[in-house]
């Protein structure tokens, strides 16, 4: 039976709680992941790690960390020097033993928002990916369909792929029969989520609802009644209903991405449309999105906006690393790991193209540019002060879409809160804690005795230098002076199982040139500008 799952899981049907039982009673075998990861483990022991608890708190250590199954059970504080002086004593052991001497334990990290797709891309490609970089857990559209998104997650809570824990992220009455008028009417929302639970699901999607402030407010409240969330992903065609200070008010859980919070604060009930603007067009559409923060009121926006936001509770899911590209086209055409990890069913979602969602940069001018680096600047320092004043920040991605290669642009998203001025522990409680306490996962996002056995051995301290977390480490100097690179993450533990994630990534490398057998050869620099007309 596919449901015999030691961790929290979707389960259809009647029965819904999201509950540990008994840690494992044995190991799994190796080779049930082709060589690619072992456990979970009767007794795994993880020794001499300097620890990240992913509350926010510094780093302290070294310990010794015991792992029973699939969940924490202590962690034992080991001083060298007093060992040098009475003897080392008794360590912990177990079926398996890893030496972390110089190494650093954090918690495997939370994306509240990634893709799947649906072109011709592996599964495993994105899979493999997010574990490399210390994902153990993420929110995925349900880009497939509902059944397979359903399908995929229980196939990981069982552990019978090798993938993050997922949540599926479903559209308002998704996985129901219900028909639009019951799902437009407010009265109704608590038959309809209570119908969504039932089907197995956990996150709903207010993309496209926020045309009626009652039915945001009567979704939110029958949501939270039923032990779910809510996502918005709030669009400007609703934006002039529903923005973000009315959407968190409203009791939405998060607010995804960068829409809403510039309009929250204009001097007008409305952005400055230019008479050509189309909805529709995704050019015109993002242009307008950049636009539109240099024409708010700042001073609203950073006190009253904020204020506001902070005091209704809601979460803020920046998402930044998704519309990067959009600041400098040329540098995220270029990035060091596309020849060897963005899958060729990638690339060619993201070269421009009108017909494909996401793939707006044609005619994309240096004036669209600097509207999205004064954006991004903006942007920083709303989260800064969002994050400052007590808001909560939490983690994700949005990645398989505009240049944003899964796994890699995991670890670009704290870099880019850390540019926000995060610090850097802020940054990592935002993608474990924070991001756990937003889902309603009380035993993820910490390393903590009692907490599942999610977490990422890291060469190099993430706090120091988060660029720590990328697949191919970074460089750095030995305590002789000798510049190295270091090895990223060595391994994800995810569920008690540990990854080689060294093999993970030559795994991504092979698909990866086989994606690219029968590609045209194409220059993934000057590609997108080759003009579509004489």
């Amino acid at each position: 039976m596919l449901f015999r799952s030691r961790i929290p899981r979707l389960v259809a049907g009647a029965v819904l709680a999201f509950a540990a039982v008994a840690p494992a009673a044995a190991q799994v075998d190796a080779q049930r992941f082709n060589g690619l990861a072992a456990g979970p483990y009767r007794r795994l022991v993880i020794r001499n790690a300097m620890v990240i608890p992913g509350h926010g708190g510094p780093v302290a250590g070294p310990y010794d960390i015991v792992i029973e199954g699939n969940t924490i059970t202590q962690m034992i504080p080991f001083d060298p020097v007093a060992a040098e002086r009475r003897g080392a004593g008794e360590r912990p052991t177990g079926d398996r033993v890893i030496d972390a001497t110089g190494k650093y334990v954090m918690p495997g990290m939370i994306d509240l928002h990634t893709h799947i797709r649906t072109q011709p891309m592996e599964l495993e490609y994105v899979y493999y990916l997010k574990l490399a970089h210390g994902v153990t857990t993420m929110v995925n559209a349900a880009d497939r369909g509902v059944d397979s998104a359903m399908i995929q997650a229980r196939a990981s809570a069982a552990n019978t792929i090798l993938a993050p824990r997922m949540f599926p992220l479903t559209s308002w009455g998704s996985g129901t029969t219900f028909p639009r008028a019951v799902l437009e009417d407010p009265a109704r929302a608590d038959d309809v989520a209570r119908g969504m639970r039932a089907a197995g699901l956990r996150v709903i999607s207010m993309d496209g609802w926020g045309f009626d402030e009652k039915l945001v407010a009567a979704v939110a409240k029958a949501a939270k009644a039923n032990g779910m969330i809510t996502s918005f992903h709030i669009p400007p065609a609703t934006i002039a209903v529903v923005n973000a200070v009315k959407a968190a008010c409203a009791g939405i859980t998060m607010i995804e991405h960068h829409y809403g919070y510039a309009e929250s604060a204009l001097d007008r009930t409305t952005q400055d449309f230019g008479r050509e603007y189309e909805f529709g067009n995704e050019n015109m559409r993002f242009r307008y999105a950049g636009k539109v923060w240099t024409e708010t009121n700042r001073d609203r926006l950073l006190g009253a906006v904020v204020d506001s936001m902070v005091k209704c509770g809601v979460t803020m899911l920046p998402t930044r690393v998704v519309y990067e590209a959009n600041r400098d086209v040329v540098r995220a055409t270029s990035l060091p790991w596309h020849a060897k990890y963005t899958h060729q069913a990638l690339l060619n979602w993201n070269y421009p193209n009108p017909a494909f969602h996401g793939a707006f940069h044609y005619d994309w001018t240096s004036d669209d540019e600097a509207y999205w680096s004064a954006a991004y600047e903006l942007w920083g320092k709303l989260i800064f002060e969002f994050n400052k004043r007590g808001g909560k920040v939490a983690y994700g991605t949005d990645d398989n879409y505009i240049w944003a290669t899964p796994g890699f642009s995991s670890v670009r998203e704290l870099q880019l809160l850390r540019e926000a001025g995060m610090h850097a522990l802020e940054v990592i409680r935002a993608a474990t804690s924070t991001s756990a306490a937003t889902l309603g996962e009380p035993k993820l996002g910490q390393v903590r005795p009692g907490y599942f056995a999610d977490l990422a051995i890291v060469d190099g301290n993430p706090a120091y230098n988060l660029k720590f977390l990328y697949g191919f480490g970074d460089l750095t100097l030995d305590k002789a002076g000798k510049m190295i690179r270091t090895q990223g993450i060595v391994h994800t533990i995810k569920d008690g199982i540990v990854i080689e994630n060294a093999k993970l990534l030559a795994e991504v490398e092979k698909i990866v040139a086989k994606s690219k057998q029968n590609a045209p050869a194409s220059n993934v620099i000057t590609a997108p500008f080759i003009p579509s007309r004489p």
